[in-house]
């Protein structure tokens, strides 16, 4: 019988993050927090209704930077520690505490948007001119008037954002807390299940009845819940179509996209190429996968197994460090010292425990360490994980140092651009100085099965899904557990095509991912892995200073996805770079499959 995860106080804590880098303990939690509110009441008699000239709209400006970096100090020492255990009842209550007293912060501070937004044109050209660094926040102010609604509305809405983000908090409370998944049994051996188990082991496992079995009860766990979840995912939706006709968009789209500061034809370009260009691929590597472990046929079940599960190098958390420190030393030495800070000052936080969110992220509050969130299993794709988030760690820290706290985070359509390329270039670094074309093929089918097919094809999966439900959402159609779970089989089995076969249950899918809650995001995994793709090429080519694409991270938000792009001569207009990143897929699949048959 596989272990239960241990609980959090059973675990080493030299393998995980050091939240107390941004607060020693909870008391100095709270005498900040007091701090800032005093710093906001100061802020409201200060400025309430006297944003009338540049100088003053500078002035508090300048004072706003403060009470914004305390702030995410603040909420990344609450979250963090839920995100590692949520299931603390000293975690629930710090987060929850935390949320009532900044949505307190938040009332308090609705007043400036409201009268920022009555400011004519001219004063605040001027105010730029006076502080360049509030350059890009006063011309986001001007770009949204028409969009931004009465100050008695607004205001409203803020009052209302706990519950109008309902619906992602009881989805997270509901999966990572409620949600309790029963063993199973295969050949007199019992196994224990969970969300954690299931995504980081049983989908990878080379026992094709343990895998299958797992998928079988994992997915009847998830069918209890679907009416509940659907219901949460309906509310999510009405609110954002809401929000859309309120604020004066077209469409849900047009409202979801705006920020990504780019057109839908953007997205759809991504999602309509890859169904069509990259599935016949991946077909040819599902098929592959099945004669390789000798499968009476592909199931959805079968598409995570390794293409060698015989030769899976384990690794441990030091040794990683020397991985990477070695991999992504083509960056440069100042990108090499985060590599090296992030182990050295315990920014990872790496072992599963019960109540730990699944998956991985790393967040960057400004001003801070980076804090990384991964579930360590030992194995050499997890050297793959680690470069992705550090390239999250690296893109932030270089754009907290450069840039103010208005001025850090480009658009979701750029976001994951430099993960995926350190992803990559950790992928080529390992090729280049593999022993043998064995340990070769192994390092490309970590990239097909785990880089691409996370983002080009899981995520991917995820934004057709998303277009078809949105569409219905525009028209104002219904929305229910039994239309989610048509659409993602739909989706689905247009991909894979006859390659694959797609049970019935795996229309559930939808009830994995909380993305759904972050708008128009998947899709973004394909975009930024685009660029990551042709970037990482260039830079090994060396026809790309790897410089330069440091001078892009240190840019933050000061550019448009786009012209980021340009710093280093990609032209995202076209789909030229996709047909790029795609025919890479292709050729190294062939590769792989050609090795199979000498």
């Amino acid at each position: 019988m596989k272990k239960q995860l241990p609980k959090r106080s059973e675990i080493d804590i030299k393998h995980t993050w050091d939240v107390h880098s941004i607060y020693k303990d909870d008391q100095a939690f709270n005498q900040t927090f007091d701090t800032l509110e005093g710093l906001v009441k100061e802020f409201v008699v200060k400025y309430e209704k006297r944003l009338t000239d540049a100088h003053i709209i500078t002035s508090s400006l300048n004072d706003l930077k403060v009470i914004n970096e305390m702030i995410t100090s603040l909420s990344a020492y609450a979250s963090l520690q839920s995100s590692v255990d949520g299931v603390d009842e000293a975690n629930q209550m710090r987060s929850g505490k935390t949320s009532i007293r900044l949505q307190k912060v938040s009332k308090q501070l609705n007043f400036f948007h409201s009268e920022l937004n009555k400011v004519t044109k001219k004063v605040l050209m001027d105010a730029m001119k006076l502080d360049e660094s509030n350059k890009l926040y006063l011309e986001e102010v001007l770009e949204y008037k028409k969009h931004t609604l009465k100050p008695e509305a607004e205001k409203l809405l803020n009052a209302l954002s706990p519950v109008l983000n309902a619906p992602y908090a009881s989805y997270n409370r509901f999966k990572l807390v409620d949600m309790k998944f029963s063993d199973f049994e295969v050949d007199g051996q019992t196994y224990p299940n969970s969300f954690t188990l299931f995504e980081n082991e049983y989908e990878y496992d080379g026992n094709t009845k343990v895998r299958r079995k797992s998928y079988e009860t994992f997915y009847s766990k998830l069918s209890e819940y679907q009416h509940g979840f659907a219901s949460q995912y309906y509310a999510q939706l009405q609110k954002e179509k809401a929000l859309a006709d309120a604020r004066g968009f077209k469409s849900v789209f047009d409202y979801l996209l705006y920020s990504q500061k780019v057109p839908k034809s953007f997205m759809d370009r991504q999602i309509d190429v890859i169904m069509k260009d990259l599935a016949p691929a991946m077909r040819k590597y599902a098929k592959h996968l099945g004669k390789l472990h000798g499968l009476d046929q592909v199931t959805y079940a079968d598409l995570k197994i390794a293409v060698d599960d015989s030769f899976e190098p384990k690794v441990t958390i030091e040794s990683s460090k020397e991985l990477l420190m070695d991999g992504l030393s083509i960056l440069g030495e100042d990108y090499l010292e985060i590599v090296r800070r992030s182990f050295d000052e315990r920014w990872i936080d790496f072992p599963q425990n019960v109540g730990k969110s699944t998956g991985g992220f790393c967040s960057s509050p400004y001003g801070q360490n980076s804090f990384i969130l991964i579930n360590w299993n030992g194995q050499m794709d997890e050297v793959m994980v680690l470069a992705h988030e550090i390239g999250h760690a690296g893109h932030f820290q270089y754009a907290n140092k450069y840039q103010n706290i208005f001025n850090t985070r480009p658009s979701l359509y750029f976001i994951e651009a430099p993960s995926t390329t350190n992803e990559l270039i950790m992928a080529r670094h390992l090729m280049k100085h593999a022993a043998d074309a064995r340990t070769k093929r192994w390092i490309q089918s970590v990239m097909i099965s785990r880089t691409y097919y996370h983002n080009f094809v899981t995520h991917l999966l995820e934004a057709a899904f998303q277009r078809k439900v949105y569409e219905k959402i525009d028209n104002y159609e219904p929305i229910s557990a039994s239309v989610l779970n048509n659409i993602k089989l739909d989706v689905l089995r247009q991909f894979w095509g006859d390659a694959v076969v797609i049970p019935d249950y795996a229309g559930l899918t939808w009830m994995r991912q909380p993305h759904y809650f972050m708008g128009l995001y998947p899709y973004t995994y394909s975009a930024g892995l685009t660029l990551g793709t042709v970037v990482s090429q260039r830079i090994f080519e060396k026809t790309l200073d790897p410089k330069d694409w440091i001078e892009v991270l240190k840019a933050g938000a000061t550019k448009k996805p786009l012209d980021l792009a340009l710093m280093v001569d990609v032209d995202l207009k076209t789909s030229k770079p996709l047909k790029e990143a795609i025919k890479f897929i292709s050729q190294t699949i062939d590769e792989i499959t050609a090795y199979d048959k000498k």
